[in-house]
């Protein structure tokens, strides 16, 4: 099946895919979304973008239509070549951090996600994915007057913790950005931020098949890690012995 060739404009959402409250506006510092998707048809070379990815550019939603030159030329001219290689029908699925030029020549940063689409008869037909702006990190305090409604929130924070850190790990993001994948399959979705959470953490470390070797230099890290001031500690009384 296809991309669809419009996507429909995305509007604020909270973290239950409903309009947001107190306890979302919090959470997510008052920003808009800087999660949105993308899709690219290798046979007919045609794109659609959604309205963050638009604005993304610096664009209004329906501004313009994306065209691969048009994509190309908002590339910085260091990545250029990198995001060109991205465009053939072998690279899908991919991942790709790279820098765009918004319409104004502001630079931001963002990381670009595509899986491979097939047709009916099962050949590579097109890619889609989405872009997360990680220009910016948001720390989105928690406001004064949340009562109840932050103990669901708090009530699972750990799942959350847990698969922000996983996306964190994979896509070479921070919390903030990692964060807004969540929230953002959720609201699509239409489901609690929880679930989608409970659900990356229970299948993503099965589906990352973490090699040996790798494993052994997160183990090396661990056995050897100590802090600036274990580091200067040499002359103290071992602990254990007074």
């Amino acid at each position: 099946m296809l991309p669809k060739e419009e996507f429909a404009p995305e509007e604020e959402t909270g973290t239950d895919g409903v309009a947001p409250n107190d306890l979302d506006r919090a959470l997510l510092g008052g920003e808009p979304a800087r999660v949105g998707r993308f899709a690219y048809n290798y046979n007919t070379e045609s794109w659609t973008w959604s309205s963050t990815v638009a604005r993304m550019h610096g664009y209004q939603p329906g501004e313009v239509r994306p065209t691969t030159e048009l994509i190309l030329r908002h590339k910085h001219p260091d990545d250029i070549a990198k995001v060109k290689a991205l465009l053939k029908r072998s690279s899908a699925p991919f991942s790709s951090r790279h820098r765009i030029r918004t319409t104004t020549g502001e630079e931001r940063n963002v990381v670009v996600v595509g899986e491979i689409v097939n047709d009916e008869n099962g050949e590579i037909a097109a890619t889609r994915g989405f872009y997360i702006d990680v220009t910016e990190s948001v720390e989105g305090a928690v406001q004064q007057g949340i009562t109840e409604e932050l103990g669901e929130i708090v009530a699972h924070r750990a799942v959350i913790e847990q698969a922000k850190g996983m996306l964190m790990a994979v896509y070479d993001v921070r919390a903030d950005s990692a964060f807004d994948v969540l929230r953002w399959r959720s609201q699509e979705l239409n489901t609690k931020l929880h679930t989608v959470a409970e659900e990356i953490a229970t299948q993503l470390p099965g589906l990352l098949n973490v090699h040996s070797s790798t494993r052994g230099a997160v183990d090396h890290l661990l056995m050897t890690l100590s802090t600036p001031e274990e580091d200067g500690d040499e002359g103290l009384a071992d602990p254990a012995t007074g």
